[in-house]
């Protein structure tokens, strides 16, 4: 009995049936992560690339406008509006604007005001941090987007920092400057009607 377990053993150290099946079983494995991994990257980059754009977009509208600030709603609007690959953008952007002073400059903290599905409608829809500003002030602006990764339970969307209903924070950063306007038309036909006494 103990020579034909000994010798069974040397056929099995001799033989090299399987050995593919080995590798196979420890690469597999491995390859899809970094698959999977890319994915997930591609997708993000795709996604902060049209909230960056969205945001952008709806900052020059506000530069070229500035007399008058849109509200919350109006701007998360223009920005989804111009960031369409955002899926359920209008539920899952929320904005902070804030007023800052450039000779003593502070930056927005690192504390997001962003939408939580795992709270209520009611504190999702309350604004921690919207300010309109006044003239010749700096405005600092950032869009939180929240947004469920494509595999959250395998290598990059395993690794994202989620909240409590499981999504994932991504942001967007701008400035402008709140130029001087007019609040109604009397200022400037008082101006053209001195031009035209002058001529």
């Amino acid at each position: 009995m103990t020579g034909r377990f000994a010798r069974a053993l040397q056929r099995f150290k001799r033989g090299e049936d399987g050995n593919m099946t080995i590798e196979f079983v420890i690469m597999t494995p491995l390859i899809f992560t970094i698959f999977i991994t890319a994915m997930e990257l591609g997708v993000f980059s795709m996604r902060q690339m049209w909230l960056d754009r969205g945001l952008d977009i709806a900052m020059r509208q506000v530069r070229l406008n500035t007399a008058s600030i849109p509200s919350h709603t109006a701007l998360k609007q223009t920005i989804c509006a111009n960031a369409g690959f955002l899926p359920d953008c209008m539920n899952s952007v929320k904005i902070e604007m804030k007023i800052t002073d450039p000779r003593n400059f502070v930056a927005l903290d690192g504390d997001f005001d962003c939408i939580d599905k795992a709270l209520s409608i009611e504190s999702n829809e309350e604004l921690r941090n919207y300010q309109s500003g006044k003239e010749h002030d700096l405005m600092l602006i950032r869009a939180c987007l929240k947004f469920d990764p494509v595999f959250p339970t395998t290598g990059l969307g395993y690794r994202f920092a989620k909240d409590g209903s499981g999504q994932v924070i991504m942001t967007s950063k701008s400035a402008f400057v709140q130029e001087p306007g007019l609040d109604d038309g009397t200022d400037a036909e008082e101006e053209v009607a001195e031009a035209e006494v002058e001529t």
